[in-house]
């Protein structure tokens, strides 16, 4: 798999409408979490990690993992809780409901929607909701991925469809009870649904969404489908036409009317986007994972949004496939890992147009997300990228690892063996706290 060349890779409205009008206060734990959120300014307490089922590995099955990240307990460093939701559904992405009460967490492969109480007992969460009917309920909508949270929604990101299972698909809107709202579908040559298509591509691919709720700015970015996700790495790399399946854009979205403005190409599989958090800061960046170029999303001096690749990550003919990014609160670096080299690598970007690396250390034979704390002194980092594109044989390290950064230096705290502790393939990260429920955790900590 190190061997590939980059050629292989190429062939409640009036709420919200209020609320992007007003400069928000910086509300969010992990910076790359919904500004809605009430935030975790200090020390979080938990990780909960949506873990991939793995053949032969434990019950098999996909599940929420809680460790405890508190220095302070002693607990640290330790696996408190683990949820298991039945089957494996190629557990993906989770997030918040924007009072932070319930965790939501999806499957790429059979659509299914896991809802958890956090609030109840941030310890230990527990499965409270499955929904299992989003792709008729969202009208053929497949492989639900982002959560994002609006005020009394969730906005819903996804990657495919159920009439060719490729990568034309939709943003799909429910309340935070679990009520189906509305479906969303995004541009095409065949429909552009009002937006201005600005380069070669309208592809109606997504992936990710992040807003800017006092520009009322949403955006989106693009991957693939089913087809090609849930196929095997080495035979996917192989087929020329499923290489060719994979998204070009970004959306801009007007955020509170949910329609779609200019479309940008951006070639190569723009995955994550994370926003700059100052008031005065009108840019996004997200990561191309084909073409491995970091992309910033601005508006000029018109106020009109552009699209520019402003950097490389790593060597971009060794493909070393970013896969996760994580922007600072203060907007002034921003970390990037790549999975083929299992690297972490820091960029400056206190100029947002001229980003420098200046960092870089290897974290595993894999590794995909990267989370950090509000103050950027600890990171956290995950190895399982889909259950089909993980790395065979010794190289399939799964585990979960936290570091400190002192603004030189990442050292590793702890590291856990999701295979060892027969868990399965650690995917993605959200933080929790007892803070955030009005708890007392020596008192939870005895009732526990």
């Amino acid at each position: 798999m190190k061997h590939f060349t980059l050629h292989k890779w190429l062939s409640t409205a009036a709420i919200t409408t209020l609320l992007a009008t007003v400069a928000l206060p910086v509300r969010a734990d992990e910076t790359c979490a919904s500004p809605y959120m009430a935030k975790i300014t200090g020390q979080e307490d938990f990780i909960y990690i949506w873990t991939l089922g793995m053949e032969g590995v434990g019950d098999e099955q996909d599940k929420l993992v809680t460790v405890n990240v508190n220095p302070k307990s002693s607990k640290y460093g330790k696996v408190v809780a683990s949820q298991s939701v039945g089957g494996r559904n190629e557990a993906h992405h989770s997030d918040f409901t924007d009072d932070r009460k319930y965790l939501w967490a999806g499957g790429l492969d059979t659509s299914k929607i896991f809802i958890f109480d956090v609030a109840s007992n941030p310890a230990k969460p527990k499965l409270f909701k499955v929904i299992k009917n989003f792709v008729a309920k969202s009208g053929g909508v497949v492989g639900p991925h982002s959560f994002y949270a609006v005020p009394g929604r969730m906005l819903i990101t996804s990657l495919s469809n159920n009439k060719d299972h490729g990568g034309r698909t939709a943003v799909v809107e429910y309340s935070n009870a679990g009520r189906y709202i509305t479906t969303h579908w995004m541009p095409t040559d065949g429909n552009l649904r009002g937006a201005v298509k600005t380069g070669q591509y309208a592809d109606g691919y997504n992936y990710d969404l992040r807003a800017l709720p006092r520009k009322n700015m949403m955006l989106t970015s693009s991957f693939t489908g089913w087809s090609n996700y849930m196929m095997d790495f080495g035979k996917m790399l192989a087929d020329p036409e499923a290489m060719k399946r994979f998204g070009n854009t970004v959306v801009q979205w007007d955020l509170h009317s949910r329609k779609p403005k200019k479309i940008f190409d951006v070639p190569g599989a723009p995955l994550e986007i994370r926003c700059a958090w100052g008031n005065s800061h009108d840019y996004c960046f997200t990561a191309s994972a084909l073409t491995s170029k970091l992309w910033l999303i601005h508006a000029d001096e018109h106020d009109d949004w552009q699209a520019k690749d402003v950097a490389d990550i790593g060597n971009p003919a060794d493909v070393p496939l970013p896969v996760d990014i994580s922007i600072s609160s203060d907007d002034k670096t921003l970390w990037a890992t790549t999975f083929m080299d299992g690297k972490a690598r820091l960029f400056d970007i206190s100029e947002p147009h001229h980003p420098q690396q200046v960092f870089e250390q290897k974290i595993g034979s894999q590794v995909n997300m990267v989370s950090s704390s509000w103050d950027g002194k600890r990171l956290y980092f995950t190895s399982s990228l889909l259950a089909n594109w993980d790395k065979k044989g010794p190289d399939n390290e799964q585990f979960f690892k936290a570091y400190h950064w002192n603004g030189k230096q990442l050292t590793e705290q702890f590291a856990i063996d999701f295979i060892e502790e027969k868990l399965g393939r650690a995917h993605q990260m959200r933080f929790g706290a007892y803070a955030l429920y009005g708890k007392n955790p020596k008192l939870q900590a005895i009732e526990e």
